[in-house]
């Protein structure tokens, strides 16, 4: 069973993240738009939490 007659039409997908779903939802006939996008501070917890305080900082000074 192909994507398209699953999905009942052509699939139009939005991929955010891991580019491999990309290529094989390509690979498959949908349209594809990648976006290279990766969670702040490479998912460090500790770290993002860090990043959030220089943000508020930052927003404080405007």
């Amino acid at each position: 069973m192909s994507l398209e007659s699953l999905m009942g039409g052509p699939l139009r997908v939005v991929n955010l993240g891991l580019e491999l779903f990309a290529e094989e939802l390509r690979a498959e006939g949908a349209e594809v738009v990648h976006v290279d996008w990766r969670p702040p501070a490479g998912g460090n917890p500790r770290l993002a939490r860090l990043l959030e305080g220089l943000e508020e900082l930052d927003r404080r000074e405007d």
